[in-house]
């Protein structure tokens, strides 16, 4: 396994580059001068030429791109002047802060409901909770979080509308977000969930544990669940690098200073150096749960084997 995990790091290494060098072309042909936003309209020449040269754009393209290829600086915020690592890291525990409790209660609710109308299939139970489930997808998320703000926070003063304070005490400040996190993402869930359930439970070993006489339910848990467990997997991992990148509207709306937040603001600030090492973090976050979704299908099927 461990063989494995090494060629498919390196596998990646190139992957990465190509991602590098992508990012820098596009932001290249689309940022425009850095200087001209940081200086303003009315800038002098001098103080362009400043900017320009604190920044390293007064280099030949050639030289900044096999600069920012060969190099994992972040840089530094063209609005702050701080550098972009020192920002993710005040970013990243409030996001984790909402996203990880809220996708751990969505994750458990959404495979519960699944053996619920897997046990219930074609009943009125399992119907309901289609309908239900439907009901809720079809639902715009701004509706969810202005339904939360106005009803639950401003008019029965449930929550607090607006704020944040880090953990335990600020637990307060993100339930509401967790909540509708938790809403907003259960209906799609629960469908996708419902629907490995039941393509298990029509395969043959189901009819055969059923005709000895197994209960639904330890046929339920102890077989369908367990060789579900690929496919859950599979939703769970690849899942997890966009919550360490937070949230982006909840964030916004409940004033959460996360990594979400921030990217909103960089993008409207045309920030760009801080959306390049989002991008960047993004792409290898994912490459590497990739591969750890490879080695968690190793543990959990006997059957699979990594060469």
């Amino acid at each position: 396994m461990w063989i494995y995990v090494a060629k498919r790091l390196l596998y990646a290494i190139p992957v990465l580059f190509g991602i590098k060098a992508i990012v820098f072309i596009l932001f290249a042909v689309a940022a425009g001068d850095p200087a001209e936003k940081i200086a303003g309209r009315h800038a002098t020449p001098e103080k362009l030429a400043e900017i320009r040269h604190r920044l390293g754009t007064d280099k030949p393209l050639a030289e900044q791109f096999r600069h920012d290829l060969f190099s994992f600086d972040l840089g530094r915020s063209l609005f702050t002047d701080r550098p972009v690592i020192d920002r993710i890291g005040e970013g990243i525990v409030p996001s984790l802060s909402l996203a990880v409790p809220a996708f751990a209660v969505e994750t458990l609710l959404a495979v519960s409901l699944a053996l619920f109308c897997a046990f219930y299939r074609g009943g009125f139970a399992d119907r309901l909770v289609i309908f239900l489930t439907v009901a809720a997808i079809s639902i715009p998320s701004l509706a969810y979080i202005l339904f939360g703000q106005y009803f639950l926070a401003y008019r029965w003063n449930l929550f607090p509308i607006f704020g944040y304070e880090p953990l335990p005490r600020g637990w307060v400040f993100l339930a509401l977000p967790a909540v509708i996190w938790v809403l907003l993402s259960l209906g799609s869930e629960v469908r996708f969930y419902r629907a490995v359930m039941l393509e298990e439970i029509g395969q043959d070993y189901v009819r055969t544990a059923a005709a000895k006489g197994l209960p639904t339910g330890r046929i339920l848990f102890r077989h369908v669940l367990k060789n579900s467990m690929i496919q859950i997997i599979t939703r769970v991992v690849i899942t997890i690098p966009f919550l360490i990148l937070g949230s982006l509207l909840l964030e916004m709306f409940f004033g959460i200073p996360g990594l979400g937040n921030m990217t909103i603001e960089a993008i409207n600030q045309n920030d760009y150096p801080v959306v390049k090492a989002f991008v960047l973090i993004g792409s290898i976050l994912y490459i590497v749960f990739s591969v750890l979704t490879d080695v968690c299908y190793a543990l959990v099927d006997p059957r699979v084997r990594l060469k």
